[in-house]
Formats: structure tokens, C-alpha cells, sequence
């Protein structure tokens, strides 16, 4: 009599639901852990997209969402139509422009810079002192700006030895995406370069050995075996930077600018808190808040299909 004994590890073939449980059970310490960040996405990101509909009624918070009669696109067009829109879109595009330009780079460069320093002592006195600036809050952050670039603060202390006058950097709305993108810099270089080490230390040993035989320098060693190696990360980063193109956080806004700067300051986020929580306009705010959700998620997959087009790497 001839049995034939099923492989229980073939592809396609399912556990036993008995197994599958005991499995669960086995690493239970695992799924345990997995219950926090699961709540918060539930919780924090996806129950309120039930809000979303607010935008396509005229809500009123005695009748509540589902009391609130619809009324379209009434105010997808009211924004789109509205002569403010193209300002507050082309500062928020700019300010992100200009941090793909300067800020992107910088944890990449700070991460390969390091990576060719021989002393672990200086090495992690420098990230130490780089790491800290995101552990502010944003508050703190800004309170520093001001408080540097105020008219009695040490920049304009320098600025009245030097040159002989102050300027008021805070009220000049050509100084603020400057002054916006070197704080942000300050604040996040060491923080973002935290993965960049990580790719950085992934890299195979025997590859820069190989170099050193083949009488490659540390120049070339940088450029040819690690920036190739961390461009998979580089290039993930920088297509989740670029569907970010519209989304500025609006508290390092608000908490900068001032009525002598909305020319350059004023973006999307911050004309969303104005009109929705100082103004009250709840269906308004959030119509503008799901343009801007809209056009960044047509950013991210175009820079996402670019990406593997172009090269072999994409978030999907």
C-alpha cells in the first residue's frame, strides 16, 4: 500500500489553523508590542478621515456631520477660484523647493563626512551635539530664532559693529524662507542622518579593501562604493520629500511670521488654521485640506513611478 505524505511547507499550502494559532501564541511578546503604533494609526490617522465629508457639506455644529446637508464641490471651487489660492500654493511650493535644494542634502553630506572621521570620540561628540536641536520643541525653536535675530539680539549686535545698522530680519518678508529653511537645518541635520549612518553601515568591508589594493582614495572610495550603496535610502527619502511638496507644518509658520511677512510666510496649512479654527469656516478649511491631501498623493506616486522608470528603486 503505497501513502503519500504531504510536504506541510510547500508554497500555497496553508497551515492548520491550530498551528497558525500556536505560532501567534509562540512570538505573542511581538504582537503585543504591535498594538500601540496600531492604535495610534487607527486612532489618529484613519478615524478621522471620517471628518473628510465635512468639505463636501455645509456644516454646522448644531446639526452635526450627518445632519449637515451636502453641497458638492461648492468649496473645492470657492478656494480654487479664490485669488488668495495662488499665493499661499506658490509659498508653500517654494519653501519646499528650496528645503529639497539646501535641506535635503545636508544629512546626506553631514553622514558621509563623519563616516571618514577615524576618532569614535569626536565622531559621537559631534552627533551628540547634532542630534539634540530635534529634541526642542518647535516653541523652543522658534524662541531662539527670535530671540538671535531680534533687533537687540547678538546677530544684529554683529550686524551694527560691522556694518554700522541693524536689520529687522522678523518684519522683512524677504528674509523668511531664509531664515525658515537655516533653522530647519539646524534643527533636523543630525536627527535625519540617523539613517543615512545606518545605510552607511551596511556597507561591505571588503568592498573599500578591494579599493585600497586597487589604489582608490577616500575620495573615490566615497564616490564610488558608498553614495552608490545608500542611494537605494537616498532615493525612498527623497520620493517621500517630493509628495511633501505641498504640506508645510504650519506651527514653525505661525509661530515666525507676522502680518509684514504673509507675502512670502502665508501657506497652505497656516491659511487652514486660520480659516478653520480662528475663523470658525470648518467646510472650507477641510475642502482645502483635502486639496492639499490630493495633490500631494499624486506627487508621491509620480515621483514613485519616475523613481522605477529611471532606476531600479520605489517605495511600491
Amino acid at each position: 500500500m503505497l501513502i503519500i505524505q504531504k510536504s506541510e511547507g510547500r508554497a500555497g499550502v496553508k497551515p492548520p489553523l491550530n498551528k497558525r494559532f500556536n505560532r501567534i501564541w509562540q512570538y505573542r511578546h511581538l504582537y503585543l508590542m504591535l498594538i500601540a503604533p496600531l492604535a495610534y494609526y487607527l486612532i489618529f490617522c484613519y478615524w478621522p478621515m471620517y471628518g473628510l465629508q465635512i468639505g463636501f457639506k455645509k456644516y454646522g455644529i448644531n446639526t452635526g456631520i450627518l445632519g449637515s446637508p451636502w453641497v458638492g464641490f461648492k468649496y473645492f471651487e470657492e478656494y480654487l477660484g479664490e485669488a488668495y489660492f495662488w499665493k499661499v500654493v506658490r509659498n508653500t511650493f517654494l519653501l519646499n523647493i528650496y528645503s529639497l535644494i539646501f535641506s535635503f542634502p545636508m544629512p546626506i553630506i553631514l553622514a558621509l563626512l563623519l563616516n571618514e572621521v577615524r576618532s569614535s570620540f569626536y565622531k559621537k561628540l559631534v552627533q551628540s551635539i547634532s542630534y539634540l536641536p530635534h529634541f526642542m520643541s518647535t516653541v523652543v525653536v522658534c524662541g531662539f530664532v527670535i530671540n538671535f535675530l531680534a533687533n537687540s539680539g547678538p546677530v544684529n549686535a554683529v550686524l551694527d559693529k560691522l556694518l554700522g545698522h541693524k536689520v529687522q530680519f522678523l518684519m522683512e518678508a524677504r528674509y523668511f524662507r531664509t531664515i525658515y529653511i537655516v533653522s530647519g537645518i539646524w534643527q533636523n541635520i543630525g536627527w535625519n542622518s540617523i539613517i543615512y549612518f545606518a545605510a552607511i553601515s551596511g556597507v561591505d568591508g571588503q568592498l573599500y579593501e578591494a579599493a585600497i589594493m586597487d589604489g582608490a582614495g577616500r575620495f573615490r572610495q566615497v564616490w564610488h562604493i558608498t553614495i552608490p550603496a545608500i542611494m537605494p535610502t537616498v532615493t525612498i527619502m527623497l520620493i517621500l520629500a517630493i509628495g511633501g511638496l505641498l504640506n508645510v507644518g504650519y506651527e514653525k509658520i505661525i509661530l515666525l511670521y507676522n502680518g509684514s511677512t504673509y507675502e512670502t510666510a502665508d501657506v497652505i496649512s497656516s491659511y487652514v488654521y486660520r480659516k478653520g479654527i480662528l475663523g470658525a469656516d470648518y467646510s472650507y478649511s477641510t475642502a482645502v485640506g483635502v486639496f492639499q491631501s490630493v495633490i500631494g498623493m499624486i506627487f508621491i506616486w509620480s515621483a514613485n513611478k519616475f523613481s522605477s522608470l529611471v532606476g531600479e528603486n520605489s517605495l511600491w
